[in-house]
């Protein structure tokens, strides 16, 4: 009697063990990710932990959940750790909800608990149908097995090549050269140096089969290999114009994997690269999308055409996990022997020389945006770095403001962090920043700061992963409305729903409200560097420069001739006088390289102290949006998931603070 009431008591202390760990998944669900749960049974329930982000495959979840019953349907969105389900009944979910309630689940790297809880509702928005990017086309089973077993045997790993470069290990990957070796140092190939020996053998039969199905129009002379171990892969990029032709065709060899596409306008497509397939890149798809391939372990895949070429849909309820394994890729190119003329000269290397006198223009493309983007913002923080950063002192109040305002432990990213000065203010916080500019990413790091060299457009971290971000200064950076909007669509896609992103951006209105900002009633006679650290300490208090972009800078710009003839060339702005226009230049004179270990004061002291100097010192022109009264507000009303929760003027800038909204939308597949 005694040892079955003591067994008693500790199953007790086993169900209310797992009840509390099931009220924290369902209270992380609702934090995180906006899902309600309910108290009473439904037909559906939200399997925390049996997500394809934690490495449960649709298969896995299918055959613990239909030992309950019937299940009607299964939806397990990308990259999340949950998964919902629904059954035929609600007495078979409540038995699900009985009986799998701490099931531990073993996946390929570890063991995980499921919990699982009622919800209402269990949709997700229809997503539309993506199309493969222009001039791309994937051929299953271009090559038999017995081919695949010749080319892969055909790879002598080990030997010796007269070439010491012509076979790399890379941080990455394994990468082997024949015919031509591709020079990553400058993305180029030595036309009049070949490698000996050609391509290999092996390769004339494959070439030939390409050449009669009109897959190319002549026959490569350059092939490169790449060896792709679980979890390798290549950074996003496209193939240099001036050194290949424009079809470039690839083998997936050993096993499929999945190849990210990205156009410069941001729309992105996962393409699924099966085994023995041949990938086709001409046209659009060669020139101006990038490719890559995520480093990973696993890849999301349609569950019913796990090997069907094209892409990956985003179909939640026929998606799962492929664990990669090891592939081999043969890249075949033709070595160019005339400049590229291409249709896309705004990012062609060939073309650039064209135009080299005219000025920079407001762009009119997304590609002329993103050239003169890294002319004029990127290019120009990397060579400003040192004296940039010693001129960045004190954080600004209000930002200050709001992330102390925040929960301790929240996660923040600080998108556009220079030189990290908001990294430590509220040492309670997970902070990290990322930047454009590497050399003010290892500013961050010589500092102790938790920094990494990234695009504001594409962050490489896991969506909703954020309590709170901040971009300071840095979205007036962007050249077009349109990549503006993507650089606050993706601090949304970081934010957790009911997390808050502050955003700060340079204002048209120096005087509002009959009060001059700081940056229209400073002493003029005083030098930049000398100014408090404010938004508009970032110009020179030289009043002299021309009304147009100096001729070097200029001739550094080769504009697309997509450019209209008329177009507003931007103008420099003159210092310390109100904005005409809103999208111009605006100089940084540079007071010669400021060693590392003087302090701030010191080094302000000294460049102040050499006029000559001064006046030889080398001037950098950044790009500029300023924004109108309205405009940094109608931008954030364009993203459907945000609401604006405050707005305000701050000395010369826009500010505002959104919220990602919390509700859970879905639709019944």
């Amino acid at each position: 009697m005694e040892a079955s009431c003591q067994g008693n008591v500790k199953l007790k202390k086993e169900e209310r063990k797992l009840f509390r760990k099931q009220m924290k998944a369902s209270r992380t669900l609702l934090r995180h990710e906006g899902i309600e749960t309910v108290s009473h049974p439904t037909q559906s329930l939200v399997v925390a932990n049996g997500g394809l982000g934690n490495g449960v495959s649709r298969q896995q979840l299918l055959e613990v959940l239909m030992k309950c019953g019937s299940v009607a349907a299964l939806l397990m969105p990308p990259n999340k750790p949950y998964a919902f389900v629904t059954f035929g009944s609600t007495e078979e979910a409540l038995m699900a909800h009985t009986t799998i309630n701490g099931f531990q689940l073993q996946t390929e790297d570890q063991a995980i608990t499921l919990y699982l809880n009622f919800v209402e509702k269990v949709d997700c928005k229809d997503s539309a149908c993506q199309k493969l990017p222009a001039g791309l086309r994937v051929v299953e089973e271009f090559v038999s097995s017995e081919e695949e077993q010749q080319l892969l045997s055909s790879i002598d790993w080990g030997s010796d090549m007269s070439s010491e470069s012509a076979q790399k290990t890379l941080k990455h990957r394994r990468v082997k050269h024949y015919g031509y070796e591709f020079r990553y140092d400058n993305n180029d190939v030595d036309k009049d140096s070949p490698l000996p020996g050609g391509l290999p053998e092996i390769c004339e039969e494959v070439l030939e089969r390409c050449l009669e199905k009109g897959y190319v129009n002549i026959k490569p002379d350059q092939l490169t290999v790449n060896q792709y171990e679980p979890g390798q892969g290549i950074p996003p990029h496209v193939d240099t114009h001036s050194p290949f032709e424009d079809t470039i065709i690839s083998l997936s060899l050993g096993a499929k994997t999945v190849m990210d596409f990205k156009h410069p306008d941001g729309r992105s497509v996962a393409v699924m690269l099966p085994r023995r397939s041949l990938l086709v890149m001409t046209g659009e798809s060669r020139y101006l999308w990038t490719h890559g391939i995520t480093p990973r372990k696993f890849d999301v895949v349609p569950a019913s055409e796990a090997d069907e070429p094209g892409t990956v849909s985003s179909d939640i309820g026929d998606l799962t996990i492929n664990k990669r394994e090891t592939r081999t890729s043969f890249t075949f190119r033709k070595v160019r022997r005339t400049p590229c003329d291409c249709a896309y000269p705004s990012v062609c290397d060939s073309q650039g020389s064209k135009n080299q006198d005219c000025a920079p223009s407001v762009p009119q493309s997304d590609g002329d945006a993103s050239r003169l983007e890294r002319k004029f913002v990127h290019k120009v923080y990397e060579q400003i770095a040192d004296h940039f950063s010693n001129t960045r002192h004190s954080p600004w109040p209000k930002v200050v403001e709001f992330l102390k305002s925040l929960p301790r432990a929240s996660v923040v990213a600080d998108i556009g962090c220079g030189n990290g000065k908001y990294l430590g203010v509220n040492q309670e916080l997970c902070m990290m920043g990322c930047d454009r500019s590497r050399n003010l990413v290892d500013i961050c790091g010589e500092r102790k700061f938790q920094a990494f060299a990234s695009d504001a457009l594409l962050v490489p971290l896991r969506s909703g992963i954020c309590d709170a971000c901040i971009s300071i200064a840095v979205i007036h950076h962007f050249s077009t409305e349109e990549r503006r909007l993507a650089a606050i669509n993706e601090l949304v896609r970081l934010l957790r729903p009911g997390g808050r992103a502050l955003i700060y951006v340079w204002a048209m209105e120096q005087e509002y409200k009959k009060q001059k900002s700081k940056y229209l009633k400073k002493n003029k006679a005083k030098p930049e560097e000398a100014m408090p650290d404010t938004l508009q300490q970032e110009f020179s208090s030289n009043r002299t420069e021309s009304s147009t972009v100096s001729s070097y800078e200029a001739a550094d710009f080769k504009k697309s001739p997509s450019v209209a003839q008329n177009q507003c060339e931007l103008r420099v702005h003159m210092n310390r006088t109100s904005f005409h226009s809103q999208d111009l230049l605006v100089p940084w004179h540079l007071k010669g390289s400021v060693e590392k270990n003087k302090s701030a004061e010191e080094a302000l002291r000294e460049s102040t102290d050499h006029s000559k100097a001064a006046e030889s010192a080398p001037v950098f022109h950044r790009f500029y949006h300023v924004f109108c009264e309205g405009e940094l507000e109608n931008l954030c009303r364009k993203i459907e998931n945000v609401t604006i929760y405050s707005n305000y003027y701050d000395q010369g800038n826009w500010c505002v603070i959104i919220e990602k909204c919390k509700k859970f939308y879905v639709k019944m597949v």
